[in-house]
């Protein structure tokens, strides 16, 4: 065999054995630049997540912020209304007393009053209490005057006087009502009936 036909030989195995080689070698090339690819893309997919988590955490923050002022806001304009109600409330209540309390100089103070709504002026035989109406009595109590450490009758005990302050009269102390009794008020013992105070002629 000539060197010409050994050279051949050798040339034809070595590019035998060298496609394969260079192939394999591109193959691994590919992989490796498929990873990088896959690690890269799984890398931006984290920053990407990351970014996207930021920003939500920062919009939830804004939000929660922006709705506790509004909530704040709300809450401080409700007091405010309230406050403002309340003293209008007030207000009212005050200047409805004060135009429509009795008057011992003014015989008609009564007039227009709720609580008066149907009362005539006086009938024989009869009591009228403010927001009770009529109501009769023993002749032997009609125009009655009523003393201090007198008894007023368990029947005629239960004619509350429902705003003592319409009469000029502070609260009652403990175990005493004012009652309406005929044309006058008195302050009773609950319990017994033992008249502590009278108001007379108040209509």
């Amino acid at each position: 065999m000539n060197r010409l036909t050994k050279a051949a030989i050798i040339g034809l195995a070595l590019a035998t054995t060298a496609a394969p080689l260079a192939a394999e070698a591109q193959n691994r090339g590919d992989r490796r630049e498929r990873r990088e690819d896959r690690r890269e893309y799984r890398q931006d997919r984290r920053e990407d997540r990351r970014e996207h988590r930021q920003e939500r955490r920062e919009d939830r923050r804004d939000w929660r912020r922006g709705e506790y002022d509004s909530r704040r806001e709300y809450r401080q304009d409700r007091r405010e209304d309230r406050r403002e109600y309340r003293q209008e409330r007030r207000e009212d209540r005050r200047d409805f007393r004060q135009d429509r309390r009795w008057d011992r100089s003014n015989r008609d103070w009564w007039r227009g009053r709720d609580d008066f709504r149907d009362y005539r002026g006086s009938r024989s035989g009869y009591w009228y209490a403010p927001s009770y109406g009529y109501y009769r009595v023993e002749p032997r109590y009609y125009g009655y005057s009523w003393r201090r450490g007198g008894y007023l009758p368990s029947s005629y005990r239960g004619y509350y006087v429902r705003d003592p302050y319409v009469y000029g009269l502070g609260p009652a102390p403990r175990g005493y009502r004012y009652v309406h009794a005929g044309d006058d008020i008195v302050m009773i013992a609950i319990a017994t009936g033992l008249i502590a105070s009278v108001l007379s002629d108040v209509f």
